[in-house]
C-alpha cells in the first residue's frame, strides 16, 4: 500500500515461481579431455560432480552399514530417536518386510510415504520415508562399490541414497560401449541380488544407464518387467519391458543432454531429482511407476504457473489466464494433463478443475487413472445429475466429465454457484472440441476460469483458413498461448513413438498415357467402391496380412505369448465399410474351403465391423467428422447390417452386445480392449479408433480414405505407439494416393524437414545395406568355419545382430519375399551360432571372470520373434514318425531338422536333451500329442525329486512351492515362501550358511522352472 498526491494504490504481487525442474536451455561444457577413460575414471569424476553439488559421500559397501546409515537418516528427517527394538520392529514391519517386493516397495514412496511408528510408551509417531511438501528437507548421500549377496555376489556401481534408501541406480560403462549392456547388467543385478537380505534396493525408483556419451533413465517397473518376460515370470502384466522404454533427459526446448556431466548438472541436481521423485511420478493402477518426461514436466509447470500469474494479474475468466499444449499423438498427454489437473488441486484458491474428454474417449483406462485420484472422480460420466453434485460438493475437487455432459449441465443451469468459483478447465484433445457451441457456451457461463487444451494437431491460421469455415478460430484464438511444443519430429528424434513405413497400392487401373494426377482426381465413390476393386483391395489385405502385422513371429503381451500384431481398415464411408467386411468375409470363406479341399487348415483373421451416425461429414481442414455415440441415426440397412456384425462379434467372443445405445458403448468398449490385448486381428471403422485410440499391439493402418491434415496424423498415429523392438515403425498401407498429402501433414505438425524423419527409408536403402551385410557375412563368417578368438566372435555378433535388425525391418516390404538371400536353413544355422555366443558370453558375464561383453550387445528379442515353439516341433516330431520305414537317411534328415530348429530356438535350446530323448523313444505309431505330455510330466517329477533330494528339502513344502511357482509364472525370490522348503538350520548359528543355502536352492530351481515352463 503506497500513497502518493493523496492517491492510494494497491500493488498486487506477480508471481515469480521458483527456479523451473527442467532447465530452461541447457549449454554443454566443452570436453575437459581428449585421453581415454577407463570406466573406473567414469565413475570417479561422477562421484565427484555430484559431491560438489552437495551430495555426501559415504563408504558403505555392506548391509549392515547401510541399514544402520538408513536409521540415522530417517531419525534426521523425522527429529525422533528410535530405540533399538522400536527400530527392529519398525525397519522389519514397515520397510523390509519379507512379503514385500519392488510393486508394494514403490507404493510405499510414491503412495504411502508416511507410516505408522509403534513407541514403547504406547504413543504413535508419524514417520516420513520422503518429506514431499518440503523437498529441502530431505538428505542425498552417494554410495559407490556397494557389495550384495544374492544368488551370485554383485557389486554396484554408484547408488543415490534419498533419506537412506537407495532410490536411484546409476549404472556406468565405459565410453565407446554400447549403453544397453549397461541395461543388461541391471537386468542382471534385479535377477540375481536386488532382492537379497532385506531386499533395501527394491526401493529404487530411477534407474540411469551411461557410457559418459550417452545417458538415459527409467523406472523400476519397466526393469521388473522386463526381468519378468525374459525369466518366465508372466504373474504381472506386461507393459514397458523393453530398452525402448528408456527415456532421454532434456532442456525446455526439448535439446537432448546425453553427457553424463549435463544428466548430472541437470536431472540430477539436488531440487530437480527430489522434484521428478516427490512430484513427477504416477504410480498408475496396472502398478507400473510412470516417471514424466522433460517435455511433460515443463508443461505442467507451465500450466501451474499461468494459473498463479493470471490470478494474480486478476484475469482469470480470460483468454490470458490460460493457454494450449502442443504435444504430438502419442506422446503421452493423458498422463501430463493428470498431473497437471492433479497438481492444480492443491493449489491455494482453486475451488474445482475440470478434465473435458470426448464421450468415446472416456473409456475404461481414463476413468480408472482419475478414480485412483479421488475415488468417485469419474462417475460424471454417468449422468448430468451426478455432475451437478459433484459441481456442488466442496469436497470434490477435480471432477472427470464429457463435453457433451458438461454442455448440457451448462444449458440446463443457467445460474449456479459453481460459475463464480475458481475454476480450472482442461481440455484433452482440444483440437476436436474447441470450436462448436459447445465451447461457447461453457467458457460463457463460467466467470473465473482458466482454460487449458492439449492437442498434437492444432489449428493454425494456414490450415483454419482452408476449412471454408469463416467461424473457424486457431487453437490459439481459441485457448491462449501456445505453453509448450513437442512436435512428431521431437518424439520420433527420442524414440518415444515410431516412424511411419507407408506402401501406396495402385488399385485403379489405368491408361498408360493417364498421369497420377489423373488417378489422385478419381475421387468418385461410385469408382472406388467398383466391386472389382473392393475384392481386389481385401484380397490384398488377406494376402499381405501375415507379413504387415508379423502374424508369424512372437511375443510376450501381458501374461501370455501372442503371435503378430494387430491392425485397422479405415473406409471412407459406411457403405465401404460394409462392403469391405462382406468381401473379406466372404473371401475368407472361399479360402477356408479351398485350404480343407487340400487338406490344409486356414486361419481365419477375426475381424470386427464398427461405425455409427455421423451428423457433420469430414470438415475441409482435415477434421474427422464425429460420430455419434449411438446408432439411433442409422438409416435401417446400415443398422441392420452392424447388428448382424455384431452378433458374429458375439458369437466370437461369447459376449451380447447390439445396437442398443446402453450396448452399443458397451460394444466399443470391450472392441476397445480386444483390440489393445491382441484378440482382435483386424477393426473396419469409418472414424470411430481413428482418433483418441491407443493401441500398443496395433501396428497396421490400411486406409481407403481420403486423409489430410489433422485427421491423417491422427490415423496414422493409431500404428507408432512404442510396444518393444519387434515392432520398429507403424505401417500404413494406402489404397489412395495421398502422398502429397502425407507430406504437407508432416509439414505443418513437424517442420519442413519431418518427411526425412517421420517416413522410414525407402525399401532399397534397406536393401542395399542388406546385401552388403549378407556378402560380409558370408565372406568373412562362413558356415564350414568355426568363429575363433574373441575379437572374432564380437565381429560376428555384431554383424549378425545388424543383419537381424535391418531383417526386421525389410520383411515388412513386399519386394523382399524372395530376395532374402540366405536360405531358411542358412538362416538358422547362423542363427544357432549366434545363440551359442550369446550363452558363452553370459556364462561369463555371469562368473567372477572380467567380462568380455561389453563390446557387444545381442539382439535375443529380434531372435525371439522368430521363435519356434513346441507345436512346431511336434508337427517335425510327427514327421520323423512318417519317415520311419522309409530309409535310415530320411530318418536322420528329419531328425538333423529338429535339432536344427533347437539349437536356433532361444527358448527351447536348453531343452534339447529333453525332446532329443522323446524322439528316440517313440515308433511309428505312438500317439505324440498324448506321449509327450506324459513324457514332459514324469520327466518334471523326476527331475524335482531329484533337487529335493540333493538339497535335503521339505518334500510337501517344496512341491507346493514349485506348483505355485508354475501357477503364477514365475519362482518368487523375495518373501518367506523360499525360507519354508529349506532344511531346518538356525538362522543364528555362527556356522549355518543359511544365505548361500538359500541361494543354491533358489539356482537350482530357477534352472528347473526355465527347463519345463514353456514345455506343456
Amino acid at each position: 500500500m503506497t500513497a502518493r498526491s493523496g492517491i492510494t494504490c494497491h500493488i498486487d504481487p506477480i508471481a515469480l515461481s521458483e527456479e523451473s525442474t527442467v532447465v530452461a536451455e541447457y549449454e554443454p561444457d566443452p570436453a575437459t579431455s581428449d585421453r581415454y577413460q577407463s570406466e573406473s575414471e567414469l565413475e570417479k569424476e561422477f562421484i565427484k560432480q555430484l559431491r560438489g553439488q552437495a551430495y555426501e559421500y559415504l563408504p558403505i559397501t555392506s548391509e549392515a552399514d547401510l541399514v544402520a546409515n538408513l536409521r540415522i537418516q530417517l531419525e534426521a528427517l523425522n527429529g525422533i530417536t528410535f530405540t533399538d527394538a522400536e527400530w527392529k520392529t519398525f525397519f522389519s514391519e514397515k520397510i523390509a518386510s519379507a512379503n514385500d517386493g519392488i510393486v508394494e516397495k514403490t507404493a510405499r514412496i510414491q503412495e504411502d510415504h508416511v507410516q505408522i511408528l509403534n513407541r514403547q510408551d504406547g504413543s504413535f509417531e508419524n514417520i516420513a520415508l520422503i518429506d514431499k511438501t518440503n523437498i529441502h528437507n530431505n538428505r542425498l548421500q552417494v554410495i559407490n562399490q556397494y557389495e550384495s549377496e544374492g544368488e551370485r555376489a554383485s557389486r554396484y556401481d554408484v547408488t543415490i541414497l534419498v533419506n537412506g534408501l537407495p532410490m536411484v541406480h546409476v549404472e556406468l560403462k565405459r565410453r565407446g560401449v554400447d549403453i544397453r549392456e549397461a541395461f543388461n547388467q541391471i537386468n542382471r543385478y534385479q535377477r540375481d541380488s536386488f532382492w537379497a537380505s532385506s531386499g533395501l534396493f527394491e526401493y529404487v525408483q530411477l534407474f540411469v544407464i551411461s557410457n559418459g556419451t550417452l545417458t538415459k533413465y527409467y523406472a523400476n517397473t519397466t526393469r521388473d518387467r522386463h526381468v519378468g518376460e525374459t525369466t518366465g515370470r508372466r504373474r504381472r502384466k506386461q507393459t514397458s519391458n523393453s530398452f525402448e522404454f528408456t527415456s532421454w533427459w532434456a532442456d525446455a526446448n526439448n535439446n537432448r543432454i546425453a553427457d553424463l556431466p549435463g544428466f548430472t548438472r541437470t536431472l540430477l541436481s539436488k531440487r530437480t531429482l527430489l522434484n521428478v521423485l516427490a512430484q513427477y511420478c504416477v504410480f498408475d493402477v496396472d502398478r507400473n511407476l510412470l516417471v514424466m518426461r522433460p517435455y511433460q514436466i515443463v508443461a505442467t509447470e507451465r500450466i501451474l504457473q499461468r494459473i498463479e500469474t493470471s490470478t494474480n494479474y486478476k484475469q482469470t475468466g480470460t483468454i490470458d489466464a490460460g493457454g494450449y499444449v502442443w504435444h504430438t499423438t502419442g506422446s503421452g498427454k493423458t498422463l501430463t494433463s493428470f498431473k497437471s489437473a492433479q497438481l492444480a488441486t492443491r493449489m491455494d484458491g482453486i475451488d474445482k478443475v475440470l478434465f473435458v474428454v470426448d464421450r468415446k474417449d472416456l473409456d475404461y483406462q481414463t476413468m480408472r487413472e482419475y478414480e485412483r485420484f479421488e475415488k468417485g472422480a469419474a462417475n460424471s460420466n454417468a449422468s448430468t445429475t451426478v455432475l451437478k453434485k459433484q459441481l456442488e460438493d466442496a469436497d470434490s475437487r477435480i471432477i472427470i466429465t464429457t463435453i457433451q455432459k458438461l454442455s448440457i449441465f451448462v444449458e440446463r443451469n443457467n445460474q449456479h454457484p459453481v460459475y463464480g468459483k475458481h475454476v480450472v478447465i482442461v481440455f484433452d484433445e482440444c483440437h476436436r472440441s474447441q470450436f462448436g457451441d459447445m465451447h461457447t457456451a461453457i467458457t460463457k457461463a463460467f466467470k473465473r476460469y482458466h482454460l487449458f487444451g492439449f492437442t498434437g494437431t492444432p489449428i493454425f491460421a494456414d490450415n483454419a483458413s482452408t476449412s471454408g469455415n469463416p467461424k473457424r478460430r486457431t487453437t490459439a484464438q481459441a485457448f491462449g498461448d501456445k505453453l509448450h511444443t513437442y512436435t512428431i519430429v521431437d518424439a520420433i528424434g527420442d524414440k518415444n513413438v515410431l516412424p511411419f513405413r507407408i506402401d501406396y497400392v495402385n488399385t485403379i487401373k489405368i491408361a498408360p498415357q493417364a498421369t497420377d494426377k489423373q488417378v489422385t482426381a478419381i475421387d468418385t465413390e461410385s469408382a472406388l467402391l467398383h466391386p472389382n476393386r473392393v475384392r481386389m483391395v481385401a484380397s490384398y489385405i488377406l494376402d499381405h496380412f501375415d507379413q504387415k502385422t508379423r502374424r508369424g513371429e512372437g511375443y510376450v503381451l501381458k501374461d501370455k505369448r501372442v503371435r503378430g500384431f494387430n491392425s485397422m481398415f479405415a473406409t471412407a464411408s459406411i457403405d465401404a465399410a460394409k462392403r469391405y467386411y462382406n468381401a473379406i468375409e466372404m473371401l475368407q470363406r472361399e479360402r477356408e474351403q479351398a485350404a480343407q479341399a487340400a487338406g490344409k487348415r486356414y486361419e481365419c483373421l477375426k475381424v470386427a465391423l464398427i461405425y455409427s451416425f455421423a451428423p457433420n461429414e469430414d470438415a475441409a481442414d482435415g477434421l474427422l467428422g464425429e460420430e455419434d455415440f449411438t446408432p439411433d441415426g442409422l438409416d435401417n440397412v446400415s443398422r441392420d447390417f452392424l447388428e448382424n456384425a455384431i452378433q458374429k462379434y458375439n458369437d466370437m467372443f461369447g459376449t451380447s452386445y447390439d445396437t442398443s445405445s446402453a450396448k452399443f458403448e458397451n460394444y466399443y468398449k470391450d472392441l476397445s480392449g480386444r483390440l489393445k490385448n491382441r484378440e482382435v486381428d483386424l477393426v473396419i471403422v469409418v472414424n470411430m479408433f481413428l482418433t483418441g485410440f491407443d493401441a500398443t499391439t496395433l501396428n497396421t493402418l490400411w486406409v481407403d480414405k481420403n486423409l489430410k491434415q489433422h485427421g491423417l496424423i491422427q490415423a496414422f498415429s493409431r500404428t507408432n505407439r512404442v510396444l518393444n523392438s519387434v515392432k520398429s515403425y507403424g505401417n500404413v498401407v494406402c489404397f489412395r494416393n495421398l502422398q502429397s498429402e502425407v507430406d504437407d501433414a508432416l509439414a505443418l505438425f513437424g517442420n519442413k524437414d519431418a518427411a526425412g524423419i517421420v517416413k522410414m527409408a525407402p525399401y532399397r536403402e534397406h536393401y542395399a545395406k542388406y546385401q552388403q551385410q549378407i556378402a560380409d557375412l558370408l565372406d568373412r563368417f562362413p558356415l564350414s568355419q568355426e568363429v575363433v578368438g574373441e575379437q572374432a566372435q564380437k565381429e560376428f555378433i555384431a554383424l549378425f545382430g545388424a543383419i537381424l535388425s535391418l531383417r526386421n525391418i525389410l520383411v515388412a516390404f513386399d519386394e523382399f519375399a524372395g530376395d532374402e538371400i540366405l536360405t531358411p536353413r542358412q538362416m538358422q544355422d547362423y542363427q544357432s551360432i549366434y545363440l551359442d555366443l550369446y550363452e558363452d558370453f553370459r556364462r561369463i558375464a555371469d562368473g567372477d571372470k572380467e567380462s568380455i561383453s561389453d563390446d557387444v550387445v545381442f539382439e535375443i528379442e529380434l531372435v525371439k520373434q522368430v521363435e519356434v515353439g513346441v507345436d512346431y516341433i511336434l508337427m517335425l516330431v510327427r514327421e520323423y514318425q512318417r519317415q520311419k520305414g522309409n530309409g535310415i537317411d530320411k530318418e536322420l534328415e528329419v531328425r538333423e531338422n529338429i535339432a536344427r530348429a533347437l539349437d536356433a530356438s532361444a527358448s527351447l535350446r536348453n531343452k534339447k536333451d529333453l525332446v532329443m530323448e522323446f524322439v528316440d523313444s517313440i515308433s511309428a505309431d505312438t500317439d505324440t500329442d498324448y506321449a509327450w505330455q506324459a513324457y514332459i510330466a514324469q520327466k518334471k517329477h523326476d527331475e524335482l525329486e531329484q533337487i529335493i533330494t540333493d538339497e535335503n528339502l521339505k518334500s510337501e513344502p517344496a512341491r507346493a512351492f514349485v506348483e505355485d511357482a508354475f501357477r503364477n509364472g514365475e519362482i518368487p525370490t523375495g518373501g518367506t515362501a523360499i525360507t519354508k522348503i529349506l532344511p531346518p538350520a538356525s538362522r543364528f548359528a555362527p556356522d549355518n550358511n543359511h544365505g548361500a543355502k538359500k541361494a543354491v536352492v533358489l539356482q537350482k530351481l530357477k534352472a528347473f522352472f526355465d527347463r519345463f515352463s514353456s514345455l506343456s
